[in-house]
């Protein structure tokens, strides 16, 4: 099942999407809500209600008579207001180019436990513009990732259990400013500033039932489901990236375990998978760099098309679009 959160009279409705169409849940059933926020708080509920609807789309017994057209639609994230949102560092690949890139060996403690950070979820969006300040285009970058909601209370959830807890899948980009991060992580806290604009979830929200036929086993040594997904990101129309969400190290049931060891976590937490390998241009950049000292560097810019797409998640696309203003932090340091 694919859920969705589009703008309808000015408020977000919670829908069903089925190749093409979207059927607002509470029409579909009377003890089903309008929006994903409640749908999430008593999931276990209502989850068999909205499978149940999903079946007779699917079947066409529930027919396109009850559902408008996605095209022209404003799709929201699908969890347009998490709870929390945070991001793993899941994909080995990832951090060991980072860091032969960066002249650095690979970091045992990586292989020791899995780790992840807050951003700031007011700021997550789905698709369409990214709005981004001047000091955002020193080395705006895009960041290919999967991610997982919460979907039920859970505090010290180990892992083995952790899949539970999980609502669905979707397509994430940490959207990253480089220079503002890198000027901050010198004194070993953040990443803030070069992070806290934009995190693009979306364009919808699937359920992991219908993921089954895509699960794989874990890498040897870990606990919890893995997919076979292609992961790939084009900018204007022109591929960057490929990996696949079975590439993480770390499962999102043993970053679940880590990030409710002492805390609750709540329905419609956020979190994220991390970089996959080769997904984004700092490691793409640097990997050029060492390869060839005359490889051209390349980042986002105004007016580019950015497209992420993950097989069964779908196409998550958005627009870079510079703020009009000249306001700069970095000019202001002293």
């Amino acid at each position: 099942m694919k859920l969705v959160s589009y703008l309808k009279n000015g408020q977000d409705q919670l829908a069903i999407y089925h190749e093409g169409f979207l059927y607002d849940t509470d029409s579909l059933h009377p003890d089903l809500p309008s929006s994903m926020q409640f749908f999430l708080q008593y999931w276990e509920d209502l989850f068999p209600i909205a499978q149940k609807a999903n079946e007779k789309i699917v079947q066409g017994s529930i027919g396109t008579e009850k559902a408008s057209a996605s095209t022209g639609v404003q799709l929201l994230a699908p969890v347009p207001f998490p709870a929390s949102c945070r991001d793993g560092y899941a994909f080995r690949q990832h951090v060991a180019s980072a860091r032969r890139n960066r002249g650095v060996p690979m970091i045992p403690e990586f292989d020791q436990y899995p780790i992840f950070y807050f951003t700031n979820h007011h700021s997550v969006q789905g698709p369409g513009p990214v709005v981004c300040m001047p000091d955002h285009f020193h080395k705006l970058d895009f960041e290919l990732e999967a991610a997982v909601v919460i979907c039920k209370p859970g505090r010290n959830v180990p892992a083995e259990n952790a899949d539970e807890y999980i609502g669905g899948l979707m397509i994430m980009n940490d959207m990253s400013a480089r220079t503002l991060q890198m000027e901050e992580m010198l004194l070993n806290l953040g990443p803030a500033k070069g992070k806290d604009f934009s995190t693009v979830i979306g364009p919808w929200l699937v359920t992991l039932d219908e993921l089954a036929p895509f699960e794989v086993a874990p890498k040897p040594g870990h606990i919890g489901k893995s997919w076979n997904l292609t992961m790939k990101c084009m900018v204007n129309g022109k591929q960057v990236s490929e990996g696949n969400v079975s590439d993480m190290d770390w499962t999102f049931a043993e970053i679940i375990e880590r990030c409710s060891y002492g805390v609750q976590l709540h329905p419609g937490d956020v979190i994220g998978s991390g970089t996959v390998g080769t997904g984004c241009f700092l490691e793409l950049n640097g990997t050029g760099k060492l390869n060839d000292p005359n490889y051209q560097e390349q980042w986002l810019q105004a007016g580019d098309e950015v497209v992420l797409e993950i097989d069964g998640l779908g196409r998550l696309e958005n627009t870079i679009v510079a703020e009009e203003t000249d306001f700069s932090i970095l000019a202001k340091k002293k």
